[in-house]
């Protein structure tokens, strides 16, 4: 019996060293995850997050660490993927782009979109795919393009007056506040392609926002704000009942002020049409109450077109007000810039009539000014963060399901290894030559001034229209310089984001004949 069951044991012994050699070459060979720091056991990489705000200067100062251009922060039980390499961007959102066309679903999300109501922020789904039909095939049309046309020309125009009268202001000393102005000529022209309306009140005598635009804008701001800060109750969502990082709170109260305005009126006009007292299609709004489905009942419920008219106005409302203050103050501090802007709009346009958006093609020099401060001044940190669906191996890397995906819009833009003197305001890096036209879109991911994609941005011909024609108007209407006693006006970046630190306060005179700025009353 002993003797016959030893060839047994010996098979045995064999076959277990067989399977652990294999085990263990299995593992040799598997992929390893992308560099990052060492974390706690559970709660990964947390500790460090709480204590080293923001948390995307620690993501990007981790990542020169460890000399990468991807990298894996461990948070909680989730693994964030940052990524500055174009190449492995567009890996991720083109290659692999169906493994990471979902969201994550996270708190601040959650409240923005009403329970994932809308299209920018929701995970992929039958909801995700209804909004974007509606969004791609319905709203963000060149036919609906065209037909804003009227109403975007009168925002443009009322740039220039509101501007103009700030010049006119004796109190104002010729100063002008261009935070204030390009934020809230965002929140004009979204709100007047929405609601056929500037302003939800009465707004001010020289033009400006009143109180009621101030608190809508404000709230949008602040709910961006918070939608790209990492909070705790993202990583372990037991603790979102706590709020440790007050996002709730913060979101919950914008959130407030942002439908106090805007639900009345979509409610309102929807009692409009069902009461028949309206008959025409003159905006947005009546659009999407207008949708029918195939039994010609609403397409959308009235929380789903809260929901997209919720997106519309932070998709709007920060980039080209940004990336317009940025490239003005880069300007004014280096007046050979600003000089060979006016020059181009002064050949293409010339000073008896405003700039249009007709033309925009020819309008290079001003488009890669635009360009170079979505390059080098981005607003927000990421992309709206994307979430792996399945196990995925990019640049020999492997991104375990369920991570979170994060592009560093500093970090891509800024690459030293991509641009030449990264850190200087250089327009013509994005001219190639006369016959080729500056587009503020980069699928190449270079810069991420517009996401690519299956969650790439549907709205770019309008967000390229909007950024351009507000520097454009700028420039061409007035000349600008910085306010008395000073020569260079300060470039030091807000701690929480990419925004200029303090609000650019510039001196404006007009360049061109008064009636220029109200030929179009």
């Amino acid at each position: 019996m002993e003797i016959t069951s030893f060839p047994a044991i010996a098979i045995c012994i064999l076959s277990l060293i067989i399977f652990k050699l294999i085990f263990i070459k299995k593992i040799s060979t598997a992929p390893p995850l992308p560099p990052g720091p060492w974390g706690f056991p559970f709660v990964g990489c947390l500790p460090q997050m709480l204590i080293n705000k923001p948390v995307s200067r620690w993501i990007l100062n981790l990542m020169q660490q460890f000399n990468t251009e991807i990298a894996c922060i461990k948070l909680g039980g989730v693994h964030v993927i940052s990524v500055t390499s174009p190449e492995l961007s567009r890996e991720f959102l083109k290659k692999h782009d169906a493994f990471f066309a979902s969201r994550p679903d996270v708190l601040v999300a959650r409240l923005a979109s009403d329970g994932y109501r809308g299209l920018i922020l929701s995970p992929s789904g039958d909801q995700w795919m209804k909004m974007r039909r509606v969004m791609a095939s319905e709203v963000l049309t060149a036919g609906v393009f065209r037909r804003l046309h009227t109403k975007r020309c009168e925002e443009a125009d009322h740039l220039v007056r509101y501007v103009y009268n700030q010049w006119k202001n004796p109190e104002k000393n010729g100063l002008v506040n261009l935070r204030d102005t390009t934020q809230h000529y965002c929140g004009n022209m979204s709100r007047k392609m929405v609601f056929g309306e500037r302003f939800f009140g009465p707004g001010m005598d020289d033009g400006g926002p009143g109180i009621e635009e101030r608190e809508h804008v404000d709230g949008l701001f602040t709910i961006l704000s918070c939608l790209y800060a990492f909070g705790v109750a993202d990583f372990v969502p037991w603790l979102e009942v706590l709020d440790l990082d007050g996002h709730k709170r913060i979101v919950t109260n914008a959130l407030k002020n942002v439908r106090k305005y805007q639900d009345p009126a979509i409610d309102k006009r929807m009692e409009m049409w069902n009461l028949g007292h309206k008959s025409e299609e003159n905006d947005i709004l009546d659009l999407l109450i207008n949708l029918k489905n195939s039994e010609n009942e609403p397409l959308l419920s009235v929380r789903e077109i809260k929901a997209l008219i919720f997106d519309i106005m932070i998709a709007t409302v920060d980039n080209p007000s940004n990336a317009a203050e940025w490239a003005m103050v880069e300007m004014i501090n280096q007046p050979d810039l600003l000089a060979k802007a006016c020059e181009e709009l002064d050949t293409v346009v010339g000073k008896n009539r405003l700039v249009q958006e007709s033309d925009i093609p020819k309008l290079n020099y001003v488009k890669a000014c635009l360009k170079e401060s979505f390059r080098l001044h981005p607003l927000a940190p990421f992309n709206v963060p994307h979430i792996s669906s399945k196990d995925t191996v990019v640049g020999g890397y492997l991104i375990p399901k369920k991570s979170y995906l994060v592009l560093s819009r500093p970090g891509l833009g800024r690459n030293p290894r991509i641009w030449d003197e990264p850190l200087k305001f250089k327009p013509e890096r994005h001219i190639f030559d006369e016959q080729t036209q500056v587009v503020l879109a980069d699928h190449d991911l270079r810069i991420l001034s517009f996401s690519t994609g299956r969650r790439g941005c549907p709205g770019i011909m309008l967000g390229s229209t909007m950024s351009t024609i507000l520097l454009a108007r700028l420039i061409q209407g007035f000349s600008w310089r910085p306010p008395l006693g000073t020569n260079n006006i300060d470039l030091a970046e807000s701690r929480d984001d990419g925004a200029l630190a303090m609000p650019l306060i510039a001196h404006a005179t007009p360049r061109l004949d008064p009636q220029i700025y109200f030929q179009h009353v």
